[in-house]
């Protein structure tokens, strides 16, 4: 039985295509489909896209609000500058996005209004991103001994320190004391 993300429907495994389409690079209909409804849907001429809608467009950040907040904290910059969430981006500018401790560069292939299936996605801009740190490398986040109870002011402490979060607790306690 076939499923739904088999190519071509069929019972068989997946083959690489032959043709002249296989041979151009070009995307499986369904993608091109989609990349041809993404660009009707896309600016017209001469209108522009706001950087914090095509960061989420492209499924760089999860949700368009995340989008303009990071703007606004100087994590998105194009072209080198910070920028704030309704700049307007051009095709070929460079945008740099940090999160989560890693940062991304891309490359403004082609400027998108609606959110677009990842294939699709990948496909609006050139990523320039060093690749992220392997997995052992990430140290562990404080892993308890099951029964151990409640952790020690010191323990938790020891664990934000691990997770490198160490100016977060000191800031929530001034937060209460700062004029």
């Amino acid at each position: 039985m076939a499923s739904e993300h088999d190519e071509g429907g069929s019972g068989r495994a997946a083959a690489p295509q032959d043709g002249p389409a296989a041979a151009a690079g070009a995307p499986d209909p369904k993608t091109a489909a989609a990349i041809a409804a993404a660009e009707a849907a896309g600016p017209k001429n001469g209108e522009s896209v706001r950087v914090d809608s095509w960061i989420w467009a492209v499924r760089l950040i999860k949700t368009r609000s995340l989008g303009a907040t990071a703007c606004r904290g100087g994590h998105v910059r194009v072209n080198g500058e910070r920028v704030k969430p309704a700049h307007s981006l051009r095709v070929g500018d460079e945008v740099r996005l940090r999160q989560e401790g890693r940062e991304r560069i891309v490359v403004v292939k082609r400027l998108i209004r609606k959110r677009v299936g990842a294939p699709v996605a990948v496909q609006c801009y050139v990523d320039n991103s060093p690749p992220p740190p392997p997995r052992e490398a990430v140290a562990p986040a404080g892993i308890r001994d099951r029964g151990a109870g409640r952790p020690t002011k010191r323990d938790r402490r020891e664990m934000d320190r691990l997770r490198g979060l160490q100016g977060l607790s000191s800031s929530r306690r001034d937060a209460g004391t700062r004029p």
